[in-house]
């Protein structure tokens, strides 16, 4: 992504015409499936890009931090073009998350499916339901790692600082590790070999 020399405050569902912008979410599960549940939502997320084009990170299995005890996440991140504005991706991204069943009974509890909007271009924004680049990625070791496959030289428009540059803060951390799975998913999509391209299912 290229970065931007001026971040730019803007309202995220303004009707003026937008170009296609960059996005990059971060995608995490620690309940059911976790794997057979990325890849379902990867494959939504392809649904939100442009020429269901996108390219998608390693997963990783990592610690959780906060929140009560629960089980390990798998974690990846995945960089898109779309021609939506924030607002309307941070909508369907709520909606992938409802299909999965997730459910907000406690801050920093376990879930289905945790699809986070890190960064939508050069953008900085901040409404009540959204703030655009997210206020902890750069705290992160479990969004920087994978961010900085897919997006190494993205600036973060408030640091100053690229994804790569944030990422190396976070090499040796213990508690992200590359996982692999053991078999794909009966019947449904499977994880790309990464950092790639992806045509998820259905896909021209």
């Amino acid at each position: 992504m290229d970065p931007a020399t001026e971040p730019s405050r803007s309202d995220p569902d303004s009707g003026a015409s937008r170009a296609r912008e960059r996005a990059v979410v971060a995608l995490g599960s620690n309940l059911g499936d976790r794997y057979a549940i990325l890849c379902r939502a990867l494959d939504g997320l392809a649904r939100l890009a442009v020429g269901r084009r996108l390219v998608a990170s390693r997963l990783y299995e990592t610690d959780p931090v906060g929140g009560p005890p629960q089980p390990a996440y798998l974690n990846a991140v995945a960089s898109f073009e779309t021609e939506g504005s924030p607002g309307e991706l941070w909508a369907g991204l709520q909606e992938l998350e409802r299909a999965a069943g997730r459910r907000r009974r406690e801050p920093n509890g376990p879930r289905t499916l945790d699809l986070d909007l890190l960064c939508f271009g050069a953008a900085c924004l901040e409404t009540p339901e959204l703030i655009v680049p997210h206020p902890r990625l750069h705290e992160r070791a479990f969004v920087l790692v994978p961010l900085a496959e897919v997006a190494p030289n993205w600036v973060h428009p408030l640091l100053q600082e690229t994804a790569a540059t944030l990422a190396a803060r976070f090499r040796s951390a213990s508690g992200v590790r590359v996982w692999e799975p053991v078999a794909a998913p009966k019947g449904g999509p499977s994880w790309p070999s990464p950092p790639s391209v992806s045509h998820p299912s259905g896909s021209a």
